[in-house]
């Protein structure tokens, strides 16, 4: 426990392996999740992210050379972890520094309008007409119609995951406008900062021989999956961060221009969305008691227990943005689900969260700017 500990407590940016290729909110410590991993698997062994955001638990689990399955309900969260476990090819990997190094530098403000409207969705790029965006949205498409030139779908799929993490640099919470120079400088040098993540990630693989299957489903349902629908694989660890109780997260949006929200994210990966933040958040922030949440995690908790074996493990990072109330609520889910609580120690692992962009921050320090690491076991 006392790795798990301090690997909690790391508060250095999150770095390694593909972990840098988008900026997911509300990501946790890839350290974090490697030991929980170290600490409560072993090679070979089967591990679930139920709600794997960025995919964090998911890298690492595959480098440690485990079996893992990741799900998220959000169809960005695994369109990214997808394009950070892709294996290039080498012929993939040369037409995308060809890209990079001889496409990105002539993308131009100047491009035929009519050229690009077929690379616009009206939907997903609302107030992207806005002030410090739209420049910023003609060089995207512009991107988005080079992309399609590439010759396979993963090497298209990277190429969207690029112009995606440069974008959220130009446009999410930016108080001046990017100018196209700089998107373009930014576009060449991530590309290839990206290959190179991606070389060394496989190389790992190679080694390590983890595999991950990536579902795109509600987290009650996974005994319904197909990994998990015959009832021949069961879990012995999920590692995870769910959604906070009374805390926003913009899992599905960026704010530009003055924190106006656009969901160009998903118009960039090619994604559906179409929910509002309720839908990933399991409930509403503006209500008090936070019901919908606690009926919504209980679901998804009996779910999980379904697919793990017994004596397996969960491992989590958890926030309350009021912890007295609802701390006990959320333990009580855990019994209910089928899980007994392993102690940590004396007291209970507390970390402040560092980094994290949620609407906690915009009010103030509260309670939910730090997370709680629970242990359960499943019986």
């Amino acid at each position: 426990m006392s790795a798990l500990a301090d690997a909690a407590m790391d508060r250095k940016p999150v770095a390694g392996w593909t972990h840098n290729f988008y900026r997911y909110p509300a990501r946790f410590s890839p350290r974090f999740a490697a030991a929980a991993i170290e600490s409560f698997s072993k090679r070979w062994e089967l591990i679930l992210d139920p709600y794997m955001g960025g995919g964090t638990a998911v890298v690492e689990g595959v480098a440690a050379g485990r079996n893992v399955v990741g799900n998220d309900l959000n169809s960005l969260a695994a369109f990214i972890t997808r394009v950070k476990l892709a294996k290039l090819s080498f012929a993939e990997s040369l037409a995308l520094r060809n890209w990079a190094t001889n496409t990105v530098p002539n993308f131009s403000y100047h491009m035929d309008v009519e050229d690009l409207e077929s690379f616009v969705d009206p939907v997903k790029t609302k107030n992207l007409s806005l002030a410090r965006a739209r420049f910023i949205k003609k060089a995207v498409a512009a991107a988005l119609a080079s992309i399609a030139e590439l010759a396979t779908q993963n090497s298209r799929d990277f190429a969207k995951c690029v112009v995606l993490r440069v974008s959220q640099w130009a446009l999410d919470g930016r108080s001046r406008h990017t100018p196209l120079n700089d998107f373009r400088n930014k576009l060449s040098s991530t590309a290839q900062e990206m290959l190179e993540s991606a070389r060394t990630f496989a190389e790992q693989t190679r080694r390590s021989q983890g595999h991950a299957t990536i579902l795109n489903m509600d987290a009650a349902r996974l005994p319904e999956s197909p990994v998990f629908g015959s009832g021949k694989q069961k879990v012995s660890l999920v590692v995870t961060s769910p959604p906070y109780p009374g805390v926003h997260v913009l899992y599905h949006r960026w704010q530009v221009d003055g924190r106006r929200e656009t969901p160009a994210p998903y118009w960039i990966a090619g994604c559906n969305d179409g929910q509002g933040a309720a839908f990933y958040n399991f409930g509403d922030r503006r209500e008090t008691a936070a019901d919908t949440y606690f009926s919504k995690s209980l679901l998804t908790l009996k779910s999980v227990r379904r697919v793990m074996r017994d004596g397996g493990h969960i491992v989590q990072l958890v926030a309350f943005n009021r912890p007295d109330e609802q701390l006990p609520r959320y333990l009580e889910n855990m019994r209910a689900a089928g899980f007994a609580e392993v102690k940590t120690g004396n007291d209970r692992i507390w970390r402040e969260v560092p980094n994290r962009k949620w609407h906690a921050t915009f009010v103030g320090k509260t309670h939910s700017s730090n997370e709680v690491v629970l242990v359960h076991e499943a019986v």
